[in-house]
C-alpha cells in the first residue's frame, strides 16, 4: 500500500516518468519555479498549476530548474501544447539572495535544507531567456511577485539603476501580475480556442509590448500616459510622478485604467486590475485538493519556509493599510478578498488531519491578521477612492471596522475537534482594532478582540509592527502614532496580569527609512528603553520595487507631496541609524555617545545611560561612501574608522613631539 504522503499521482508531476504515471504523453503547460515544490497554496506557481488541471489543462511543474548546465530541466517535457509559465517563486529573487546592506545571503527558505544558490539572480529573465532559445515559437508567460513588482519602471537598488519593465528585459511575451487565477485561465481558453498570444493585448492584469502607434497620444478617461523611458532615465521627478499614476491606478476598485509607457521604438501596454475576489472565487482557489506537503522527490528535506506555515490557515486576500514600505497592495490589491467561513474550516479540518499535528493551529491570519470581511460599507465611496491607504493619516469614515467575523472564525476552528488552541501568527494592526467609531457594537466587538487575541491566540508572543517612534518619520510610512502603541500595550499588559500570563509583545521597528534621521533614532531608543525593551525584529529599510518609500529613495522626493524627504542612503549613515537599535550593547555605547554628542543631545545620553559618567574617546567622521560602494559597508566602515584613529593618533603624536 503507497503511503498517501508519497503517491506521486497526488502531485503535479516534475518529471516525465510522473507524468506518465498520471497516464498523460504530453502536457498543456509547463510551469518553472524559482521555489521547491510545495503543495500548499501558499506558493504561488503551484496555484496556478493547480488552478488550470482543475480546469482539464494537463500541467507540468518544474521546480528550481538548472540553468547552468546541458538545460535538461527545461527540455524535458518539450514544447508543451499551449505555453511555458515563468515564476521567480514567492519572493523577488534579489530579496531573496541579498541582505539590506547588499551581502549574499548563504541561505534560502524555499530550498530544500535552506541551501542557497538554487536560483539565478532576475529568474523571470534567466528562465525566459532559456525557452526562447530552445523554444522560439512556444509562448511564453511570466508571473509571480517578481515579474509582478517589476511591471513598469523602477529602481533596482541592488544594481543601483533605473530599470525598465521586467517585460522590455524578458524574452516573455507576457507578463501577468498580481493574484493570476482568473487570468490564466482566460488566458488558457483563449489560446485553447485558437488566438495567438501576440494578439490578446486586452487581457486584465497582463503587460504585452505593442507598436508605439497603439499608444494614445495623451491620458484620457481609459488610459494613463506615463512618462516614457527615456525621460525618466534623466528626469528623477519624471519617474516619481509615474509611480503616483501606478500606485492610484493599481488601488482602484474596478481597476483603474490602462497604463501606457513608451520605450525606444516601441510602447508597454499595462492593462488594469480585475476587482477583488468574490468568496466565491477565492474559495476555489483555497479549495483545491493539495496535498499541503513537499514533493516526495526531497525525501524528507527540510524546506524553511514550508516549516512557517505547514499547520497555518490563510484567510483572506489584500490589505488597505498601504504602507510606505509594503508592496501586498501592490500586487494583492488594496481591496480584501476574504474566504467563506465554510472554506476556512475545511482546511483548519485538513491541517487537523495532518500526522505531525499536535492540536496547534500556527497561524489563523493573512498580509494583515484582522482585516478578515473588512470593506467600504458604501461601495460607491470606494469606487471613486484615489486613497492609498484606509487607515491613514486617519481611518476611512466609511470603513467597516467590525471584528466580529473575524472572532467568528476564531472560534468555530478552536472547537474543531482536534485542535487544542489556534494561534495569531500574522502582524496584527492596533489601529484598526482600537479604532472608535462612535457604533456601541462595532467597538464592543473590536474590544473583545483584542482582548481574546491576547488571552486565547498568542503563543507566548505576540507581532506588531509600530515600525517606529517618531510622528514625522511614521507619516512617511504611513504608519499610525506611536500613541496607539502605548494604548496597545496597557491593553496587552493589563490581560496578561488579569490571567497571570507573561507573555511578550514583539514589536517591530525599521531604521534608514526615508524621512529618518540619526537624531529621530536616537529618540527611538530612548522611548523604547523606557518601555524596557531590548529590541530584536529590527531590520534596514530595503528598497523593493512598486513602493513609495523606494521612489522616495530614488528621487529624494515624495511623489504625492514634491516635498523633499531625507534617507540615509551611504553605508555610514545606515549604519549610524542601526546602532541605536543596540544602545544596550557595551559594544555601540563609546559611538552612541560620541554621535549623541556630535548632535548636542545630552539629553538622551542621560536617558540612555543614566548616572553614568562617561568620556568616550576622540573620534573623527570617516569619509562618506556613495550608494554603489556599499557591497560590505560593515567592514569597510570598521576599517574606516581603524585608520582614522590611528592617523589621527599618529599626528597627535607628532604635535606633542612638537611641543617638547
Amino acid at each position: 500500500m503507497i503511503d498517501p504522503a508519497n503517491d506521486l499521482k497526488r502531485y503535479l508531476p516534475t518529471s516525465v516518468k510522473e507524468m506518465r504515471l498520471l497516464g498523460w504523453d504530453s502536457v498543456d503547460v509547463v510551469i518553472f519555479s524559482g521555489d521547491a515544490y510545495v503543495d500548499h497554496p501558499s506558493f504561488g506557481a503551484v496555484v496556478i498549476a493547480r488552478t488550470l488541471l482543475a480546469a482539464g489543462y494537463r500541467v507540468a511543474l518544474v521546480p528550481q530548474p538548472n540553468w547552468r548546465d546541458d538545460l535538461r530541466d527545461f527540455t524535458k517535457f518539450g514544447a508543451p501544447r499551449l505555453f511555458f509559465g515563468v515564476s521567480a517563486g514567492a519572493m523577488d529573487s534579489m530579496v531573496n539572495h541579498y541582505t539590506a546592506a547588499r551581502r549574499r545571503r548563504h541561505d534560502d527558505a524555499y530550498t530544500p535544507g535552506g541551501k542557497a544558490g538554487m536560483r539565478p539572480d532576475y529568474p523571470t529573465i534567466v528562465y525566459s531567456e532559456v525557452l526562447r532559445k530552445l523554444f522560439p515559437d512556444t509562448p511564453i508567460v511570466a508571473g509571480g511577485i517578481e515579474a509582478s513588482l517589476r511591471r513598469v519602471s523602477h529602481y533596482d537598488y541592488w544594481q543601483d539603476r533605473l530599470r525598465p519593465s521586467i517585460i522590455v528585459d524578458c524574452k516573455a511575451d507576457m507578463l501577468m501580475y498580481g493574484m493570476g487565477e482568473r487570468g490564466i485561465l482566460e488566458l488558457a481558453r483563449r489560446l485553447d480556442a485558437g488566438e495567438k498570444i501576440g494578439d490578446i493585448t486586452d487581457l486584465r492584469q497582463t503587460v504585452v509590448r505593442r507598436p508605439s502607434d497603439e499608444m494614445p497620444a495623451a491620458s484620457d478617461d481609459n488610459n494613463v500616459v506615463l512618462a516614457d523611458w527615456q525621460t525618466v532615465c534623466r528626469d528623477k521627478h519624471a519617474q516619481s510622478t509615474n509611480f503616483k499614476f501606478v500606485e492610484q491606478e493599481s488601488n482602484r476598485r474596478n481597476g483603474g485604467r490602462t497604463l501606457w509607457q513608451g520605450y525606444n521604438g516601441y510602447a508597454v501596454k499595462i492593462n488594469p486590475m480585475y476587482p477583488a475576489m468574490t468568496p466565491g472565487e477565492i474559495d476555489a482557489s483555497f479549495d483545491l485538493p493539495y496535498t499541503r506537503l513537499p514533493h516526495p522527490r526531497y525525501n524528507g528535506k527540510r524546506i524553511p519556509a514550508y516549516e512557517m506555515i505547514r499547520h497555518s490557515v490563510n484567510l483572506h486576500r489584500g490589505c488597505f493599510g498601504g504602507c510606505a514600505f509594503c508592496t501586498i497592495s501592490a500586487h494583492q490589491g488594496k481591496f480584501i478578498a476574504s474566504r467563506s467561513r465554510e472554506s476556512i474550516l475545511r482546511e483548519v479540518r485538513q491541517v487537523t488531519q495532518m500526522p505531525d499535528f499536535a492540536g496547534y493551529i500556527s497561524d489563523l491570519g493573512g498580509p494583515s491578521a484582522n482585516m478578515y470581511g473588512m470593506g467600504g460599507k458604501d461601495k460607491s465611496i470606494c469606487d471613486k477612492c484615489l486613497r492609498p491607504s484606509c487607515l491613514h493619516p486617519v481611518v476611512c469614515p466609511n470603513l467597516d471596522t467590525d471584528h466580529s467575523a473575524l472572532l467568528d472564525i476564531y472560534h468555530a476552528a478552536d472547537a474543531m475537534p482536534g485542535v487544542k488552541k489556534s494561534f495569531v501568527g500574522s502582524g496584527v494592526r492596533y489601529d484598526l482594532s482600537l479604532h472608535h467609531t462612535g457604533d456601541r457594537r462595532t467597538d464592543a466587538a473590536n474590544r473583545r478582540y483584542n482582548e481574546e487575541l491576547i488571552e486565547k491566540h498568542v503563543s507566548g508572543r505576540l507581532k506588531v509592527a509600530p515600525e517606529h517612534t517618531e510622528d514625522a518619520v511614521l507619516n512617511v510610512m504611513r504608519k499610525p502614532s506611536f500613541d496607539l502603541f502605548y494604548k496597545f500595550k496597557e491593553i496587552f499588559d493589563g490581560v496578561n496580569a488579569r490571567t497571570g500570563m507573561r507573555q511578550q509583545l514583539i514589536p517591530y521597528f525599521i531604521s534608514s527609512h526615508p524621512g529618518c534621521t540619526e537624531e529621530q533614532m536616537a529618540v527611538l531608543a530612548a522611548r523604547t528603553k523606557d518601555l524596557n525593551m531590548h529590541l530584536e525584529q529590527v531590520q534596514d529599510f530595503t528598497p523593493t520595487p512598486m513602493t513609495v518609500a523606494t521612489e522616495i529613495y530614488y528621487s529624494g522626493i515624495h511623489p504625492y507631496t514634491g516635498e523633499k524627504i531625507f534617507t540615509a542612503v551611504c553605508p555610514e549613515e545606515k549604519l549610524a541609524q542601526r546602532k541605536y537599535f543596540f544602545w544596550y550593547d557595551k559594544t555601540y555605547r563609546d559611538d552612541i555617545i560620541r554621535s549623541l554628542q556630535r548632535l548636542h543631545r545630552p539629553d538622551l545620553i542621560g536617558r540612555l545611560y543614566p548616572g553614568r559618567p562617561y568620556t568616550p574617546r576622540v573620534a573623527y567622521p570617516a569619509p562618506q561612501k556613495t550608494r554603489n560602494q556599499s557591497i560590505n559597508p560593515k567592514k569597510k566602515y570598521e576599517h574606516q574608522q581603524d585608520s582614522n584613529h590611528d592617523s589621527h593618533r599618529n599626528a597627535a603624536d607628532r604635535g606633542k613631539r612638537r611641543r617638547r
